[in-house]
């Protein structure tokens, strides 16, 4: 059977991939410390679930609006609203899971050799989500040096009449890095003066460290909400990854593309997942807090331990629950039965094989020279899951 080549053109999801090598693992009995996964390991708050109960009780088991049951809608409206930002309904719709929302707004936006740029390290679902709508990904490093933040003049440089959007990600999946408001301004007003829309990726806004406040993107200006899509959701928030529901908000003619596209493939989202969500948005927030605190306190756990690893260096993450740290000292060694480290892969294996500690390396985000650590686990597992890891490294010679 001959495949197209969109997708020949690209690879399952690393971190899935990775974590379900972990679990098979796990299932013949082996001690597995799995720090791969994004998903926070609270449960979902009580009375989300039981909203959904009760969603079933009442039947309400079928098919909704394909751009989200109007409740739903109306609450993701209100919580903009909360932040200062003033949307429609229209203007608003519920997808699939986040990872679902990006999607089809590539889809809506990108023809064959568009250009996105995506910053590096990017979260590994960008690339391929613009090169399934038959555009260009194009990469723009960042380093540990400057915070992982995209610079004013590497946009400037980097866009041409081909540039359709550019995708900033923050809190920052892999690097937790987050931009300030000062820091943001100067990339969108370049977008708004090269007419390049701005894909807001902020699914990660209420966990944040160190005092730190979240902004919007579109609340920066008038001129940056006109030409911002964001795309948002409950996963992360709520510790409802597996509910698969997440938003959008923009202009209303991308997101009615968005939801032409979505009632012709997934028809709608979940009924009773929607239910759930709206129970999420518009109910007591306290849940939301506890787990940012607690994400807080794992980081300096991390943050310590990777400290005590020679030859380790590791930015500060400043949300969402990730370390991404430089391992690059360790390339070009061998482990005890010969086999050199030639990357973050091969990093990564030795780490599963040896160690029994699932870690995702850093190539499948851009950046060769680290890995990423999820600390959205127990203490106790992040304490033995950096023990092995740094027993591990020692032994490389």
């Amino acid at each position: 059977m001959r495949l197209s080549e969109r997708v020949n053109a690209i690879q399952p999801s690393p971190t899935m991939a990775l974590n379900a090598r972990a679990g098979q693992m796990q299932a013949q009995g082996i001690d597995v410390v799995n720090l791969t996964v994004g998903q926070p390991d609270f449960p979902t708050p009580k009375h989300v679930c039981e909203a959904a109960i009760k969603a079933i009780e009442e039947g309400f088991t079928r098919y909704t609006p394909a751009a989200g049951i109007p409740e739903l809608k109306q609450a993701i409206v209100e919580k903009f609203a909360r932040q200062g930002l003033e949307y429609t309904t229209e203007q608003v719709m519920v997808n699939v899971g986040g990872k679902h929302s990006g999607y089809l707004v590539m889809q809506a936006l990108v023809d064959p050799g568009d250009e996105v740029i995506v910053p590096a390290p990017y979260w590994v679902s960008y690339p391929p989500m613009v090169i399934l709508a038959g555009g260009k990904p194009v990469i723009l490093p960042t380093s540990q040096d400057n915070g992982f933040k995209l610079t004013p003049q590497q946009l400037e440089e980097a866009i041409t009449p081909r540039t359709k959007a550019v995708i900033i990600n923050s809190p920052s999946n892999p690097t937790g890095a987050v931009y300030s408001p000062e820091e943001l301004k100067p990339l969108v007003e370049i977008c708004i003066n090269r007419g390049v829309v701005i894909v807001s990726d902020e699914i990660y806004e209420t966990i944040v460290f160190d005092g730190l406040e979240f902004t919007p993107t579109p609340a920066l200006a008038q001129e940056v909400y006109d030409s911002t899509v964001v795309l948002n959701g409950v996963s992360k928030a709520y510790a409802m990854t597996g509910w698969r529901i997440g938003y959008m908000a923009g202009p209303a003619e991308l997101v009615a593309a968005c939801a032409k596209i979505q009632s012709q493939s997934t028809s709608n989202p979940t009924s009773i997942a929607q239910k759930a969500a709206v129970a999420a948005l518009t109910g007591p927030q306290d849940e939301v807090e506890r787990m940012r605190a607690s994400f807080e306190a794992r980081r300096e756990v991390v943050m310590e331990l990777l400290g005590q690893i020679p030859d380790v260096t590791c930015f500060r993450p400043q949300g969402a629950f990730y370390a991404f740290p430089d391992v690059s000292a360790y390339f070009g060694r061998k482990s005890p039965e010969g086999k050199e480290i030639t990357g973050s892969t091969a990093l990564a294996e030795y780490l599963l094989d040896n160690a029994h500690v699932a870690v995702v390396p850093g190539a499948a985000f851009g950046e060769d020279r680290c890995i990423r650590l999820s600390f959205a686990t127990s203490e106790a597992q992040i304490r033995e899951g950096l023990k092995r890891i740094a027993g591990a490294l020692g032994q490389l010679k």
